[in-house]
């Protein structure tokens, strides 16, 4: 009887127990994809299109050519067009994360727009009305293929994205951001950016009369107390920052930033010089943009010398990390 017994304790151990343990023991897990899931869903960035006052949801990878499209040449190499497009997937990711359903204050119910505000983005549609089918032909296939190569990339600092901020041309230096913006972030230092030769913006100039310019100031800072007959000594740069633009200016009985006449004149950059010639003035500036993070001719210049995508990136952001996204 009791052989019979442990002849049927064989039969299951063999037959049904270890079979289950073998199933159970293997790593049996769900396939993975590159596609991005944010609670559940696709990730689908919601875009106000300042033109028509609406908002667009858009699947991200799709968004991201879109803005890759509009934001770099893509004639540009294809490392950098790659870690443009890891900048522009991280900056929608980050405001999606940093401004949740609400959106961003300046345009609710949507966490981007479709401006220089927060990063230029153009559909196929826009882009083959705005460039053409010999654009649409030659080079829509490869802003695809460099956003398809990093599908799911972004940039973090200590697990967390970045807010990857870019510029045309920094003129040889880009800048820290609190000397342009507000906020201290580690990750956005003053680096050297020695391959942008191939920039038409490392130099130019603006040409103004002095009445124009007392005008212009006056309209925005009215005690300025400047006139034609003291305008020679009521101009000083005071300060520069470490990549070179202008941080605090005198201008008559008031003191402004780089940024500043920036905006009022119109610069390219607030990295200038004043050249005064009689009744005219000449602003002399290198660079184009607020010259925080990566410089996007520096960044075709850098994969021209043979850097990847990653070294381009992990250059401009220091102490970055470029990885999947998770959350």
């Amino acid at each position: 009887m009791r052989g019979i017994l442990y002849i049927i304790l064989g039969i299951f151990v063999t037959t049904i127990l270890m079979p289950m343990l073998l199933i159970y023991s293997c790593d049996i897990s769900t396939p993975t994809t590159d596609e991005i899931i944010i609670d559940g869903k696709s990730a689908n960035i919601r875009v106000y299109i300042k033109e028509t006052q609406e908002i667009k949801e858009i699947e991200l990878e799709e968004y991201v050519k879109g803005v890759v499209s509009s934001e770099m040449p893509a004639a540009f190499d294809f490392e950098a067009l790659k870690a443009q497009a890891i900048a522009a997937r991280t900056k929608a990711l980050y405001q999606k994360q940093q401004y949740g359903d609400a959106g961003k204050p300046n345009h609710p119910g949507a966490e981007v727009c479709n401006d220089v505000h927060c990063q230029v983005f153009r559909d196929i549609q826009q882009l083959e009305d705005i460039k053409g089918a010999n654009w649409m032909r030659d080079y829509w296939p490869k802003i695809e293929e460099a956003v398809e190569e990093t599908r799911g990339m972004v940039a973090t600092y200590q697990g967390q994205l970045i807010d990857p901020l870019y510029h045309s041309t920094s003129g040889g230096r880009t800048e820290n951001s609190e000397d342009v913006f507000t906020a201290m972030a580690p990750y956005l230092r003053s680096v050297d950016s020695p391959y942008e030769s191939a920039s038409n913006h490392l130099e130019d100039s603006l040409v103004i009369t002095t009445n124009q310019f007392i005008s212009k100031i006056q309209s925005r800072y009215k005690d300025s107390g400047l006139s034609t007959n003291n305008i020679v000594d009521s101009l000083e740069i005071l300060e520069r920052s470490e990549g070179g633009r202008v941080t605090k200016m005198k201008v008559g009985n008031t003191v402004v930033s780089g940024r500043d006449i920036r905006d009022v004149l119109g610069l390219k950059s607030a990295d200038f010089k004043i050249v005064i010639s009689g009744n005219q003035m000449t602003f002399i500036t290198k660079g184009y943009g607020h010259g925080v993070g990566m410089s996007q001719y520096g960044a075709d210049g850098m994969a021209k010398q043979g850097y990847t995508y990653d070294q381009i990136l992990k250059h401009y952001y220091q102490g970055i990390e470029i990885e999947k996204f998770k959350r």
